[in-house]
């Protein structure tokens, strides 16, 4: 495949900008608790069920406090309808114990910190990080690793990799890029039927060829 060059990659940023200067995530929470669990929850499975899910999560443990003191099967029940529930609801309840034992019921908002919370790998921390603190980081989800590599941003095998290479690329404005492409690939650069009549970069997409019927 080829790869964007130097003047497409500013093109294609600059394009994101202008389109996606103001979005945000559409994980809908109310703090930094809620921010992290909805993270969390949304890892392989989507925003709009974590949506459906976390209301009555919520409402029954409304701080890390209450939840380290929730039952397991209890939090089990309230998020059943979520990809692997068995195992979130484990790291919910142990990332709620962590909070309280380790940081007095505060989220930690660096990095480092936050990847000591059980269930808060490098991708959720920073997905935290951009959308709360604005960081000019980037995050890799399935959206984002299929743009990257549909434009010719990237051709690397894991999403790690892929994170540092569009870091290497696009340098600034990285908070504005990860929301602006997670949204470009769930609504327009989709993984089946991609909508490339609505789309705003056919003139810097590197895979169109393979989309016509």
């Amino acid at each position: 495949m080829k790869k964007a060059t130097k003047k497409e990659i500013q093109e294609i940023k600059k394009h994101f900008i202008e389109r996606y200067s103001d979005a945000v995530t559409e994980l809908t929470y109310k703090n930094a608790y809620e921010l992290v669990i909805s993270v969390a929850l949304s890892a392989q499975c989507t925003d709009k069920r974590v949506n459906l899910i976390t209301p009555a999560l919520f409402e029954k443990y409304p701080s890390p406090k209450a939840l380290a003191q929730a039952n397991i099967e209890d939090i089990k029940r309230l998020i059943n309808s979520c990809s692997f529930f068995n195992n979130k609801a484990k790291n919910l309840l142990a990332m709620a114990k962590r909070l309280e034992e380790i940081y007095d019921g505060e989220i930690p908002m660096n990095e480092k910190d936050l990847q000591t919370l059980a269930g808060v790998g490098q991708k959720t921390a920073h997905v935290v990080l951009i959308e709360y603190t604005g960081a000019n980081l980037m995050a890799v989800d399935t959206h984002v690793f299929r743009v990257a590599h549909r434009l010719g941003l990237s051709d690397d095998k894991t999403a790690k990799a892929t994170e540092a290479t569009l870091v290497k690329k696009f340098k600034t404005d990285l908070h504005v890029l990860h929301q602006a492409m997670v949204l470009f690939g769930r609504y327009i650069c989709t993984a089946k039927n991609p909508k490339c009549e609505e789309c705003f970069l056919t003139e810097f997409c590197k895979t169109k060829e393979s989309f016509k019927v």
